[in-house]
């Protein structure tokens, strides 16, 4: 109960100090993330310097209002809602992003009162216990963010499962993200679920070409393709078909993979050796159903990788709507060329998955642009830029199996860590 009766304002200033705490040892923590789990260090420098940022974003939050007044049929009385927070929140997270985010799932969730259970993946067990070190140095009160390692079912399952657990924030892999669902929802307490996606960019015969095929390779492929919201179906209109696929070809044979400490390393490894089997396996049977391999579909075989987790930059064309490959999250450098004649043939194959997570467009013409952002059926639209863009301050989430309707980050974030309650005061 003491951490719920702080104000606003005494909360958020935790979160300054924690931001600060992380600021300091940043190096050291941006170099353990790709120790663990081999995302290039400037990269995680990048993540890490994020979540600093979203620490400030919400320890001002905790200034803002939390509530309106409301007129009453009753002149002689005053209504009104205020927020409450939900309790103990249990946090959930996946390996791809190991401070961006657990912070922004667990900055909201204190700025708004509540408690913290955080389950971080095993794979970056390290990173996480770093970030909660800065918690614990910025003088957060104790129990109020509590860390549990293991394994993931189980420890998954307990916060499931758990009765004193008001609510689950979870992000991770759609058969993980449905059961946690199912289990919360079985006891009545709320949950928020960020899974997979299949996210198509879209290349018209007006796009500026050069800026499609930086923007595509750069959302498919950095940190290794591993996240949910990396390029990974193309769909170019048939008269920039060959000199997108050309000029995709001669970037690809250019990036660096190696170590993600090296200097000059574009792409690390898969971030496991379950992970680099998935994507080996995803690649297979993309071959065994006809598609046809353009570069890449192997282990790298560079000098000093062959015994690392290193997938080559894999790039298919041929690739039919039904295909494995097509329909299904890889979660690796695997991108998949699609020849389309019109916008609307993209939007109808686009569409076409079970997926709704992030999508984008380059054209010049404002009317495709309109009919792109009306008519594709993701959570985050981007006209012109990758894929894999999400910003802080603006609401997150995705559409059909790739989440449950509910938005993180931004203002949005207070819709699931907080309750409404409504007030009627009569004089």
């Amino acid at each position: 109960m003491g951490w719920r009766k702080l104000s606003g304002p005494a909360r958020g200033d935790f979160l300054f100090k924690i931001a600060n705490a992380i600021e300091r040892r940043l190096d050291e923590i941006a170099e353990t993330m790709t120790r663990e789990m081999g995302k290039t260090l400037p990269e995680a420098k990048g993540e890490t310097a994020r979540g600093v940022a979203i620490l400030r974003y919400y320890a001002g939050e905790g200034m803002r209002k939390v509530g309106d007044v409301i007129p009453s049929t009753d002149s002689e009385a005053l209504m009104y809602t205020t927020r409450v927070p939900l309790g103990v929140v249990g946090v959930i997270t996946p390996w791809n992003f190991p401070v961006a985010i657990p912070v922004w799932k667990m900055a909201p969730a204190l700025v708004y009162g509540n408690t913290v259970v955080f389950k971080p993946a095993q794979e970056t067990a390290v990173t996480a216990a770093k970030i909660i070190e800065c918690m614990h140095e910025a003088g957060l009160p104790a129990g109020v963010v509590n860390m549990v390692t293991g394994d993931g079912a189980e420890i998954g399952q307990a916060i499931t499962d758990h009765p004193d657990i008001n609510g689950i924030t979870f992000t991770g892999s759609n058969a993980v993200g449905k059961r946690v669902g199912q289990g919360a929802l079985a006891r009545g307490a709320k949950y928020q679920l960020e899974m997979g996606g299949k996210n198509p960019v879209i290349v018209l015969e007006d796009a500026d070409l050069d800026l499609a095929v930086e923007a595509t390779i750069s959302g498919g492929l950095r940190s290794t393709g591993q996240k949910c919201t990396a390029t990974s179906r193309v769909f170019v209109q048939k008269g920039v078909y060959e000199p997108f696929k050309a000029k995709s070809l001669d970037k690809v044979s250019r990036l660096n993979i190696g170590d993600g400490l090296a200097a000059d390393t574009w792409m690390g490894p898969c971030a496991s050796e379950k992970q680099f089997n998935t994507v080996l396996s995803y690649i297979k049977k993309g071959i065994e159903e006809g598609a046809s391999l353009l570069c890449g579909g192997g282990r790298a075989e560079q000098a000093g990788l062959q015994d690392g987790y290193y997938v080559q930059p894999t790039i298919f064309e041929d690739v039919t709507p039904g295909m494995t490959i097509a329909r299904e999250e890889i979660f690796g450098p695997v991108l998949a060329l699609i020849q389309v004649e019109s916008l609307e043939e993209a939007l109808a194959l686009a569409n076409d998955v079970p997926f709704g997570l992030s999508a984008s467009i380059f054209t010049k013409n404002i009317g495709h642009m309109l009919s792109f952002i009306n008519e594709i059926e993701t959570g985050l639209v981007r006209i012109n830029a990758e894929s894999a863009g999400v910003e802080l301050q603006a609401p997150f989430g995705g559409m059909k199996e790739s989440s449950s309707h509910s938005r993180e980050q931004g203002q949005a974030a207070i819709e699931f860590f907080t309750s409404i309650k409504t007030v009627f005061v009569k004089a």
